[in-house]
């Protein structure tokens, strides 16, 4: 592993603490549906699994006093997302091998982000690019995703980059784009230095098309509740 990654690892806090299993996450923050669309305010719940790889992401939000809900589904290396309005008008609704390298991808991200004790896996190949730089290669059941790790002179973990995840607005059409989220102000929760404040960009030829803003509320580990 990594000299820039071990000394992530130090830095939240994780040795010595016990194996992640699961992880429960709470957000609220606001999402833009689109780059010419206004942001709507939101608030998300997730569930992650790290034995067998598995996501599932319930997100809420109101636009114009309308519900919307949706939630992104992974299990066994693959995914899907479903977005209705009010509950009935289907606004998103995806599945297939685009989806399933995108949301794999996405269960990396958490497992650095969120869950960076999980980072201690034999499905992960690691390169140093320089000292404060890594690639990583993340293989679940054969779907392989790879992304670039930054971290700052402190130790802590502050962008993730990745071209292996495509842009999908409906789960009908994929765009191939970079993909990052840079992240910062780290605090203490539940016994680990975690960042509170994150932000998920598309990379387009165009611009620039940061589509969330998300701040974490609650990180819970090893839930007894969670199965």
């Amino acid at each position: 592993m990594p000299e820039s990654v071990q000394k992530y690892l130090a830095y939240v806090g994780v040795i010595g603490k016990e194996k992640v299993k699961n992880v429960r996450v709470v957000c609220d923050g606001d999402f833009k549906l689109d780059p010419g669309k206004d942001w709507v305010k939101i608030s998300s719940q997730q569930y992650n699994f790290f034995d067998d790889p598995a996501r599932f992401y319930f997100i809420q939000a109101n636009m114009f006093g309308v519900p919307v809900i949706g939630l992104h589904s992974y299990t066994d290396a693959k995914a899907s997302m479903l977005i209705k309005l009010a509950g009935l008008i289907t606004v998103a609704d995806g599945r297939g091998p685009e989806m399933n390298r995108a949301e794999t991808v996405t269960v990396f991200n958490d497992m650095c982000l969120l869950a960076p004790a999980s980072l201690i896996d034999q499905r992960i190949q690691w390169e140093t690019i320089d000292s404060q730089t890594v690639k990583a290669t993340f293989d679940n059941n054969g779907s392989k995703i790879s992304a670039l790790l930054y971290f700052n002179d402190k130790g802590e973990l502050i962008n993730f980059v990745s071209d292996d995840r495509s842009y999908s607005p409906t789960g009908k059409t994929f765009q191939q784009a970079s993909w990052s989220t840079p992240v910062k102000d780290y605090k203490e929760i539940n016994g680990l230095k975690l960042p509170t404040y994150g932000e998920a960009i598309w990379h387009f030829p165009e611009g620039d098309y940061c589509y969330a803003r998300l701040n974490i509320r609650e990180v819970e580990y090893n839930s007894e509740g969670i199965k």
